[in-house]
Order: C-alpha cells, then sequence, then structure tokens
C-alpha cells in the first residue's frame, strides 16, 4: 500500500502528491441557470396555490440533485483514495473562516452608511467553496479510514508547503497565488506550485507518523 497526500483546492478539487489532478465538477455552478429560472418561476405564483406547491418542489428537486451529485463525486473520490492507500495526508482549511462575509465598512463623512466592503465579489467566492464540498470530503474520508483500517493524517493550515522546494529543502518565502509554477534557485528544480506542495504536506504527514515531528505544528492523526 501507497501513501498520498491530498491538496484540496477550487481551480483542481484536489491535487495528490503522485501528480494527479481532480478536476472540480462545481455542480452547483452548472446548475445555477435552471435554479434561477425554476426560483423566478417560483416567485410568480400566488403563494398558497397548487402552482406555488408545484413550483417550490422544482426548486426543491433541483437543489436535492446537485447535492447528490456532489455528495456522489465525493464518495466515490475517497472511496477510491482511502481503498488505495494505507496513509493519506490532507491539509487543515479553515472553511469556515475563507467563506466568512467581509466585515462592514461605515463612511466617516456619511453616519448610518457604509462604504463598499468587497462582499459582491466575495460572494462567488464563497458559493464556490461551498460548492466544493471539502468539508463532506474530510469527513468522508475520516470514516472510511476508520472502517478500512487506513492512516489519515490532517497537517496545520499554516504550514509553509509552498514556499520550500520538496527536492532540496530550501525556504524561497511567501510567493503570491498568481505564481503557478516556478525555479528553485538552490537546486535548478522547476515546480507545479501544487504538486510540490502536495510532496512536502506528505513528507510532513509521514513525519509526524513516524516520530510526531513538533515542527508540523496542529497536526492530527486517525
Amino acid at each position: 500500500m501507497s501513501q498520498l497526500l491530498i491538496r484540496l483546492r477550487l481551480e483542481r478539487f484536489a491535487i495528490t502528491s503522485d501528480g494527479e489532478k481532480v478536476d472540480n465538477p462545481r455542480y452547483l455552478k452548472r446548475a445555477l441557470d435552471k435554479l434561477e429560472r425554476a426560483q423566478q418561476n417560483l416567485s410568480r405564483k400566488k403563494k398558497g396555490s397548487n402552482n406555488h406547491e408545484k413550483a417550490r418542489l422544482k426548486v426543491a428537486r433541483a437543489y436535492v440533485k446537485v447535492r447528490d451529485c456532489r455528495d456522489d463525486f465525493l464518495h466515490k473520490l475517497s472511496t477510491r483514495v482511502i481503498r488505495d492507500n494505507q496513509t493519506v495526508v490532507i491539509e487543515d482549511l479553515a472553511v469556515k473562516g475563507m467563506s466568512r462575509r467581509c466585515a462592514a465598512k461605515p463612511d466617516p463623512d456619511n453616519p448610518g452608511r457604509y462604504l463598499p466592503n468587497g462582499q459582491a465579489a466575495k460572494s462567488g467566492l464563497n458559493r464556490s467553496i461551498m460548492d466544493a464540498g471539502w468539508c463532506g470530503f474530510r469527513l468522508m474520508l475520516e470514516y472510511k479510514a476508520a472502517w478500512y483500517g487506513r492512516e489519515l493524517t490532517v497537517i496545520d493550515r499554516w504550514y509553509p508547503s509552498s514556499q520550500v522546494c520538496h527536492a532540496c529543502g530550501a525556504n524561497m518565502g511567501r510567493k503570491g497565488l498568481d505564481v503557478r509554477s516556478w525555479t528553485c534557485p538552490a537546486c535548478g528544480m522547476v515546480h507545479d506550485r501544487d504538486v510540490n506542495a502536495a510532496k512536502n504536506i506528505l513528507s510532513a504527514g509521514l513525519a509526524v507518523r513516524a516520530c510526531g515531528d513538533p515542527r508540523i505544528a496542529g497536526a492530527t492523526l486517525r
């Protein structure tokens, strides 16, 4: 049995330490047009009427279909990962914090009014985060690891996986999110940002398993 790191992202649902990139199906985004039409149709119906109830059920069924498709994807992926690997390492993601609404910005020149705070733009990001289903995927990995007798390690979200060259260990510092590949000046290795980070986190997870490495703050075992 092998070891595997899974790094969760939005552009790709997951990037693994062996280089596999799993596409994000984005079920909610794909269904938005249909959902919006169903919601508009519902809003035009008189509350309490048979037509209103039919339209309400249509909206509910559309949301259930999105949820069922997402759950099916997550179950199939999590089962494959757990069955094929003895040790699985994942990052701890602060989903609640990442999807939090932007704080209000009072206008100092106009009491009782507020300045733009970027919430309109962030709403799309929040929807994408919730659509990905990261929390559900982690939960599935946890209980399936227990079922199959596998080892699951969760690495602290602050571990600098994107900063370190997995080949030589040189720390190149923080990089902007627009940097998707980079070359290590110390050893000349060319890295895909996410694959390199996945390999670093896998190494960290194995270190935790082997000796409880204290440098990997916040790591937990399952």
